[in-house]
């Protein structure tokens, strides 16, 4: 079954052949980190382990860096620490280039020993670079492959684990066909901590758009199954029952309850360019 998913906002990306959920690379980038590390840095044989495995170690005085990222991949590139200072010098006004051929170039941006320390957090949406708030906003998007209008957007937003917990930066998806609220499905929403938390968040959003073409919107093998606010009329009979009322606790449609108190609340106010609140505060 061929399966095309296509963005409604963002960078469109090139996949697998065989799994469109499977990101392989992006034909555009950004470049948000440049730096250089050498012998005698924190952890320096432990980063260039990688460059060892592959017989990449080929520069004993160390590594000129830059960091490229897209809304759903990122890679790093190992040059020489003299090319990546012409690169730094020629670059004030963002505009320069640079010749990947005199270097390696590794899908994803490392991690481990030495380099979690030296990679800083980074975001996709930057204030600097016109963003609502570091780490505030739409990353991608896609139209739903079986509900005309529907999307799944994955964004980056400032949430509670917990009600009573400190407010973090995370990342996750959400789907206006079904309103899935992604923190009650476990392992879809993620701490923000950089390009492969994004990765992950739009791949899980791939992946709910391919259940849903295979197996149908609503079906019990589907990720994409719309409540049709089945859950709300139960929260509004018990509290209708419980204080002697007559009128709704909560909106009774799926679409409304999401619109004012859930995802889509979050998303209207990052589309408008408006800091939502935090969520579950």
């Amino acid at each position: 079954m061929s399966i095309t998913i296509t963005n409604t906002y963002g960078t469109a990306h090139n996949v697998s052949e065989t799994n469109p959920a499977h990101v392989t690379s992006c034909d555009r980038y950004r470049l948000p980190l440049v730096g250089t590390i050498a012998p005698g840095n924190p952890g320096y044989e432990d980063m260039v382990g990688i460059l060892k495995d592959n017989g990449h170690d080929t520069r004993p005085g160390g590594y000129g860096l830059i960091f490229l990222e897209s809304e759903e991949f990122s890679a790093t590139y190992f040059g020489s620490i003299a090319q990546i200072e012409q690169y730094q010098r020629e670059n004030t006004d963002g505009t320069a280039t640079f010749d990947a051929s005199q270097g390696v170039m590794y899908a994803q941006w490392p991690h481990g020993r030495g380099w979690d320390d030296f990679l800083p957090r980074v975001f996709w949406n930057v204030r600097a670079r016109g963003g609502i708030a570091d780490g505030v906003g739409l990353v991608t998007a896609f139209a739903h492959t079986e509900i005309p209008g529907a999307e799944v957007i994955v964004y980056e937003f400032e949430g509670k684990w917990l009600p009573d917990s400190e407010p973090q930066q995370l990342v996750t998806y959400h789907c206006t066909g079904c309103h899935l609220d992604t923190f009650h499905d476990s392992g879809h929403v993620h701490e923000n901590t950089g390009p492969s938390s994004r990765r992950w968040a739009a791949r899980q959003a791939r992946q709910h758009l391919i259940s849903a073409a295979r197996h149908g919107v609503g079906d019990k093998n589907s990720s994409c199954r719309p409540n049709d606010g089945e859950m709300l009329r139960v929260v509004n009979a018990v509290a209708r029952d419980v204080w002697g009322t007559t009128g709704n606790a909560l909106p009774d449609t799926d679409d409304a309850y999401c619109a004012t108190k859930g995802p889509c609340s979050i998303i209207r106010e990052l589309r408008a360019g408006v800091r939502p609140p935090t969520y579950r505060a």
